[in-house]
C-alpha cells in the first residue's frame, strides 16, 4: 500500500480533531477524501505530509513512517495545499527551478521543469512573475511544483480552485492520467469532480470516518428507496404524481420530475399516464447523487 493510516488521532487542547481513523490507499487509486468544514480533512493531510505530528496512531507513505522517517516521506509525496503558498516575486520557470534544486534533481532539473511546464499548460506564462498570474494559472504552478520530483503519492487539496470550466476539464484529465501510475488523495467540496475523477471515496465527519467505498456501492447501500425520473410533453401537476401509490416525494425540474418511491413503480406510472392522457417522453431508474450520499452521512 502507498498510504496507510492506522488509528490516527489528533487532539488540539480539548478538541479531538481526528478520532482513531484508519484507511489505506494503493497505487493507481484516486481517492476522494471528503467531509464538511472542520471534519478533519486538512489535519489528516498535514499529518501525512509531515507538517504536524499526530497525537497517537500511525501513518506511513510508501512504507516510511511519517513521524520517524519524515524526510523519506517527503521525497515520495507531492502536496498542493488549499492556500497554495507561492513566491509571487519569482518568475514561473525560476520558481520551478528553485523547487527542483530543493528536491535535489541535479542535472535533470531543467528538463524536468520544461516537461512540467508543458504538461500543466504553463508554457504561455512561463516568463511571467507568479504574482502577475490569474488564480487559475497560480493553481497550475502549485500543481507543477507538487509533481516536479515525480512523487509516488500526490495529495491535492482543492486542486481546481479558481479554474475556468475549460481549465477544470484539462486539470481533471491530467489528474486521471497521473492517477494511472500514482496514488492520489484528492480533497474537494465539488462532488462532480469526485464523480469524474475518483474510483473510491472516504468521507470523514467530526473526526471519524463514516464511509469508505466505491461511489456506486455507497449509492446502493444508503438507500432502500427507488428514484424514478419521468419527463412529459404536456403539463403535469406535481400533486397528481404524488397521488400515485408508492410515491414518497416529487421534485420538479421543468417538465422532468424525480420521484422517490418505496419500490419500482414504473408500471403504475405508465398506467397513470395512460388514464390521465399524459404524454410520457422518458422514464428511467436513477441513483442518489454523491451529493445526496454526502448529506445523508454528514447531516446528523
Amino acid at each position: 500500500m502507498s498510504v496507510i493510516v492506522d488509528h490516527l488521532t489528533k487532539i488540539y487542547g480539548e478538541q479531538k480533531a481526528l478520532n482513531e481513523i484508519s484507511f489505506e490507499v494503493k497505487p493507481g487509486d484516486i481517492l476522494g477524501f471528503l467531509g464538511p468544514n472542520g471534519a478533519g480533512k486538512s489535519t489528516t493531510m498535514k499529518i501525512l505530509t509531515g507538517y504536524i505530528p499526530q497525537t497517537s496512531g500511525k501513518a506511513s507513505v510508501c512504507g516510511f513512517d511519517v513521524q520517524e522517517q519524515s524526510i523519506e516521506v517527503r521525497k515520495n509525496i507531492g502536496y498542493l495545499p488549499e492556500l497554495n503558498p507561492l513566491y509571487t516575486d519569482m518568475f514561473v520557470k525560476e520558481y520551478l527551478l528553485f523547487i527542483a534544486d530543493l528536491q535535489n534533481l541535479g542535472k535533470q532539473s531543467n528538463k524536468a521543469v520544461e516537461d512540467m511546464i508543458a504538461r500543466t499548460g504553463l508554457t504561455p506564462e512561463r516568463k511571467k512573475k507568479i504574482g502577475q498570474l490569474s488564480k487559475g494559472y497560480k493553481q497550475r504552478v502549485g500543481l507543477a511544483q507538487a509533481m516536479l520530483h515525480n512523487p509516488k503519492v500526490l495529495i491535492l487539496d482543492e486542486p481546481t480552485s479558481g479554474l475556468d470550466p475549460n481549465q477544470v476539464g484539462e486539470m481533471r484529465d491530467l489528474i486521471r492520467e497521473i492517477g494511472s501510475n500514482k496514488t492520489v488523495i484528492l480533497s474537494t467540496h465539488i462532488m462532480q469532480e469526485v464523480e469524474a475523477m475518483c474510483n473510491r471515496v472516504v468521507i470523514i465527519d467530526k473526526g471519524k470516518i463514516v464511509a469508505d467505498d466505491k461511489i456506486e456501492k455507497l449509492q446502493q447501500k444508503l438507500t432502500s428507496e427507488v428514484i424514478i425520473s419521468v419527463e412529459f410533453k404536456n403539463d403535469v401537476k406535481e400533486n397528481a404524481l404524488k397521488n400515485i401509490s408508492g410515491v414518497i416525494s416529487v421534485k420538479q425540474k421543468g417538465k422532468k420530475f424525480l420521484l422517490r418511491c418505496d419500490n419500482d413503480i414504473r408500471e403504475q406510472i405508465s398506467q397513470s399516464a395512460s388514464i390521465n392522457n399524459w404524454i410520457l417522453l422518458a422514464m428511467n431508474l436513477e441513483e442518489d447523487s454523491l451529493e445526496d450520499v454526502f448529506q445523508k452521512l454528514t447531516k446528523k
